[in-house]
């Protein structure tokens, strides 16, 4: 998901690293992949840290779709810095003493934020959250593919059936933006193992799979669009309709975030899915979608009226060359001219990466997406539910327009319900922030998996 300032908040990213130990010692390298956020917004920092030679970084921002930004990187002593030339700002910290964190400060004029970072592993290699299912399960769980045959591509899986006797209900779960792994694995949470254990438990069959070129999935994610994520999720239907024990006219698609974008593409199309289940799924525009989402990321880091009011500026600007320029090179020319007005020639290579990806034909279609022309068309049962923390997909809003969307279509079994307290990921929150993600213990609040499997269970009764 898009956020934006992109000359404050993009910049707040820019700086992320950290430290090495002090030592007489031939000191640990830092070689390798860190993970941490800045508000709202996560990033990776990428660290060389050789015995000899120079010091490299680079960073990736997975929500502007930005890879391989350099930043210089250099570490004294007990030490480490990044720098960002443009807009001028720092990072400097220490790492802990097992060598698995980060933690420093990130200065950019007069303001300062805690940064942490995590080397990425340590999370996985942590104890499971209390949520997440160990065996032995009630339920038969199979490793298994299935083909795209129109992409070319083999998807891996995970096939979980309640050990009843069938036939039974069945679903099928679809990640949000990005590389996804089938249990759209995040901050140490695996909020969609959590959800397919529940409802197999409840009595219905679930198949979750990892995204294309992520785990064991074929094929590859750069330059695929939602409508390949459609395409992925209509064989996904048919391999689920073709297994013995499975109600062929109870099948349905669950989307999280733009997953749920996935799930309406594949809903209006010949042997789509019999019920929908959207789960923080956007229904505004896609451009109104994420300047709305980077003002509300904005706003959890300064409440400066001036400050939210430059963010949203900012944001449409950007939206509107992107939409009104076909040809990426002057695309890339006229956010240049945006983001780097004085021509300053390092910015202007660290900008590249960024820029690139908002050219990109997701991205495009992103800013394009025009859910009013979709969901009017869905005819299936409907369940919409947001979180009212969610700064990503701003729950009030976009549920609003998918009542109002689906009304005019004349869809009369919806449900949509806000939930009070929950974040984009249905976990309870504070702040909504991506940052709290990992602190929270909860992967999936309870009272959401409820709500779910209720609902399903009574629109799939026999």
């Amino acid at each position: 998901m898009q956020t934006a300032t992109r000359l404050f908040l993009a910049a707040v990213l820019l700086a992320a690293t950290s430290p090495a130990h002090a030592q007489t010692a031939p000191r640990p390298s830092l070689t390798g992949d860190w993970n941490g956020s800045l508000g709202p917004i996560e990033f990776t920092a990428h660290l060389t840290d050789p015995a000899t030679g120079p010091r490299t970084a680079t960073l990736d921002i997975p929500a502007q779709r930005v890879q391989g930004m350099a930043l210089s990187f250099t570490a004294p002593a007990d030490s480490v810095y990044l720098n960002l030339a443009q807009p001028a700002a720092r990072f400097a910290g220490r790492r802990s003493a097992d060598g698995q964190q980060l933690t420093g400060e990130w200065q950019q004029g007069l303001r300062v934020f805690p940064i942490t970072f995590t080397r990425a592993g340590a999370a996985e290699a942590a104890a499971p959250r209390r949520q997440t299912p160990q065996p032995p399960f009630p339920y038969q769980s199979a490793e298994v593919t299935f083909r795209n045959e129109k992409a070319n591509v083999t998807l891996a899986a995970t096939y979980t059936v309640p050990a009843d006797m069938g036939p039974f209900p069945a679903v099928i779960l679809l990640t949000g933006s990005g590389a996804q792994d089938r249990d759209e694995t995040i901050k140490g949470h695996k909020p969609f193992a959590v959800l397919a254990d529940y409802l197999t438990r409840q009595g219905i069959a679930v198949l979750r799979f990892d995204d294309r070129g992520v785990g064991q999935s074929g094929g590859t994610l750069a330059g695929t669009t939602s409508a390949d994520y459609t395409a992925d999720a209509q064989a996904a239907l048919a391999w689920l309709r073709a297994q013995p024990g499975i109600r062929r006219n109870q099948v349905g698609l669950v989307g999280h975030s733009q997953g749920g974008t996935a799930a309406i593409g594949a809903a209006i199309q010949a042997g789509g899915p019999d019920f929908l289940v959207l789960l923080a799924s956007p229904a505004l525009p896609g451009d109104e979608m994420l300047v709305q989402q980077s003002v509300a990321a904005a706003r959890l880091l300064t409440m400066d009226p001036a400050q939210l009011s430059a963010t949203e500026k900012l944001q449409r600007a950007m939206t509107q060359i992107i939409k009104k320029t076909a040809d990426n090179a002057q695309a890339t020319a006229q956010l240049l001219a945006l983001y780097n007005p004085t021509g300053n020639p390092q910015a202007t290579v660290q900008l590249a990466p960024q820029l690139a990806s908002m050219t990109a034909p997701d991205y495009r279609q992103i800013l394009a997406d025009r859910p009013a022309q979709t969901l009017v068309k869905v005819r299936c049962p409907v369940l919409a539910l947001g979180g009212s923390k969610d700064i990503q997909v701003i729950a009030k809003p976009n549920l609003a327009a998918t009542t109002a969307i689906l009304k005019t279509g004349g869809n009369r079994d919806v449900t949509v319900k806000e939930l009070p307290g929950l974040n984009h990921l249905f976990q309870t929150a504070t702040t909504g922030g991506t940052d709290e993600y990992g602190t929270i213990e909860e992967t999936v609040a309870p009272a959401a998996l409820q709500l779910i499997g209720d609902w399903i269970t009574q629109h799939t009764k026999k």
